[in-house]
C-alpha cells in the first residue's frame, strides 16, 4: 500500500509538474508573439523619420528644384504644409478609417478616433511586435508622402486654400479607405493582394490621381510654347540623394521589424534604384543623344517607385530586371506626356503611376519570397495583381475628379492668369527665394 500510494503521489507530481511546464511554456509563447521587441521598435521609429527625411526635405528640394525660380518657396510650401495637415487628420481619424477594426471589408470604424485605445501596448495589427503608437506613426509618412506627391502635377498653378481642402478630403476619401484595402484588413487583403511598402496604396494612387489634376487644372501659362527648364538641378538632385535615403525606411520598415525581411526589402530597394537609373539615362542617350542628370536622377526615383510593392517578395536579380523595366517604360511615359497633351509638370503620373502600376504587376510575376508569383509557380497570383492594379486606377480616379470639381465650385482651383505670370512665391505667400 505505501508503495502504491508514492507512486500515485510520484505520478500526480509528474503529471503537475508537466502541466505546470506546458503552462509555462503556452505563456512563454504568447509573451513571444505579444511582447514589445526593442529592436523592432527602433527600427520603426527610425524608418518613420526616414520617411519623413523623404519628405522634408528630400521632396521637397526635388521637386522646389524642377520648378521655375518664382515658384521654388511655393513648391517647397506645399510639402510642408501637407505634412503638418495630414498629420493632424491621421491623428484625428484618418488613421482609425484606415487601419481601425473592419467595418465590411470597405473601411476601418472609428474605435480609434483621436487615437483612443492606441497606446504603448503591442499594436494589434498583424500581431506586431512593436508599440501600437509605433506603428501609427510610421503609417502616419506614408499617408502625408502620398498626398504629397500630387502636387507635383499641379505645381505652379494651384490655389493654395484648394490645395488645402484637396488634401484634405483626398486623405480621408481616397487614402485612408484604400489603405484600409489592401493593409488594414479589408477586402482586398481578404483576396490575397500583395503590396509590400505602397504600390497600389501610394504610387499608383497618387499617379493617377495627380494626372486627374493636371487635366482638370489644365495646363501652365505657355506650356509648350516656351521653355521651362528647372532652375537649380542641384537642389532636384540633393532631394534625389534624400529620397534615396528615406525609401529604404519606407520599404524596410514595411517589414515591421529588424528582421530577414527588412534586409531583404532593403537590398531590392537599393539595386531597383541602380537599375532605374542606368535604364533611364541609357535610353534617353539613345533617344536624345546625351544622357542628363535629370534622366539619371528621374530614373532613380522611377526605380524605387516601381519596386516598393515588391520590394519584400523578391530576390537580387528580380530586382535588377524590375528597376531596369521601371527606368525605360517610365521614361517612354514622360516622353508621351508631351504627345498626349497634359501638363504633368513634375512626371508624377510618368513615374509614380506607371511605376507603381508595373511594380504591383511585376510582384505578381516575380514574388518568391515569402508569397509566389507568376514565374515561380502561382498564376492566380498575378491575376490578383492585376485586379488590384485596375481597381486602385479606377478609385483614385473617379473620387480625385469628384473632389476637385466639389472644390472647383466651391473655392476654385486655380490662380488667376496674373498671380501665375507673378509666381506663386509672391502671388500667394508674399516672399521671394532670390533676391
Amino acid at each position: 500500500m505505501k508503495i502504491s500510494n508514492l507512486l500515485m503521489r510520484m505520478g500526480l507530481l509528474v503529471a503537475i509538474m508537466v502541466g505546470m511546464g506546458e503552462w509555462s511554456l503556452a505563456l512563454a509563447e504568447e509573451d513571444t508573439v505579444l511582447a514589445i521587441d526593442t529592436g523592432d521598435t527602433a527600427w520603426i521609429l527610425m524608418s518613420s523619420a526616414l520617411v519623413l527625411c523623404m519628405m522634408l526635405p528630400g521632396l521637397a528640394l526635388f521637386y522646389g528644384g524642377l520648378v521655375r525660380s518664382k515658384n521654388v518657396l511655393g513648391t517647397i510650401m506645399h510639402t510642408a504644409v501637407i505634412l503638418c495637415l495630414i498629420t493632424l487628420v491621421w491623428v484625428i481619424c484618418g488613421y482609425s478609417l484606415a487601419f481601425g477594426p473592419d467595418v465590411g471589408g470597405v473601411i476601418g470604424s472609428l474605435e480609434w478616433i483621436g487615437l483612443q485605445g492606441v497606446g504603448s501596448d503591442p499594436s494589434p495589427v498583424y500581431a506586431s511586435t512593436i508599440p501600437h503608437q509605433v506603428f501609427m506613426v510610421f503609417q502616419l509618412m506614408f499617408a502625408a508622402i502620398t498626398v504629397a506627391l500630387i502636387t507635383g502635377a499641379v505645381a505652379e498653378r494651384m490655389n493654395f486654400k484648394a490645395l488645402l481642402a484637396f488634401s484634405v478630403l483626398w486623405s480621408l476619401c481616397i487614402y485612408s479607405p484604400l489603405a484600409h484595402w489592401v493593409w488594414g484588413g479589408g477586402w482586398l487583403s481578404q483576396m490575397g493582394a500583395l503590396d509590400f511598402a505602397g504600390g497600389a496604396v501610394v504610387h499608383i494612387s497618387s499617379g493617377f490621381g495627380a494626372l486627374v489634376c493636371a487635366m482638370m487644372l489644365g495646363p501652365r501659362k505657355g506650356f509648350g510654347k516656351e521653355p521651362m527648364p528647372p532652375h537649380n538641378l542641384p537642389m532636384t538632385v540633393l532631394g534625389t540623394g534624400l529620397l534615396w535615403f528615406g525609401w529604404f525606411g519606407f520599404n524596410g520598415g514595411s517589414a515591421l521589424g529588424a528582421n530577414g525581411g527588412a534586409g531583404v526589402a532593403f537590398i531590392a530597394t537599393h539595386i531597383a534604384a541602380a537599375a532605374g537609373g542606368l535604364s533611364w539615362m541609357c535610353a534617353e542617350w539613345v533617344h536624345r543623344g546625351k544622357p542628363t542628370v535629370l534622366g539619371i536622377a528621374s530614373g532613380i526615383i522611377a526605380g524605387l517607385a516601381t519596386i516598393t510593392p515588391a520590394a519584400g517578395f523578391v530576390g537580387p536579380m528580380s530586382a535588377i530586371i524590375i528597376g531596369l523595366v521601371a527606368g525605360t517604360m517610365c521614361y517612354i511615359a514622360v516622353v508621351w506626356k508631351m504627345k498626349l497633351g497634359y501638363d504633368d509638370s513634375l512626371d508624377v503620373v510618368g513615374i509614380h503611376g506607371v511605376g507603381g502600376f508595373i511594380g504591383i504587376l511585376a510582384t505578381g510575376l516575380f514574388a518568391s519570397i515569402g508569397a509566389t508569383g507568376l514565374f515561380f509557380g502561382d498564376a492566380g497570383q498575378f491575376g490578383i495583381q492585376v485586379f488590384l492594379a485596375l481597381v486602385t486606377l479606377v478609385f483614385a480616379v473617379v473620387g480625385t475628379y469628384i473632389i476637385l470639381k466639389i472644390i472647383d465650385l466651391t473655392i476654385g482651383l486655380r490662380i488667376s492668369p496674373q498671380d501665375e505670370e507673378m509666381g506663386l512665391d509672391l502671388s500667394q505667400h508674399s516672399e521671394r527665394a532670390y533676391s
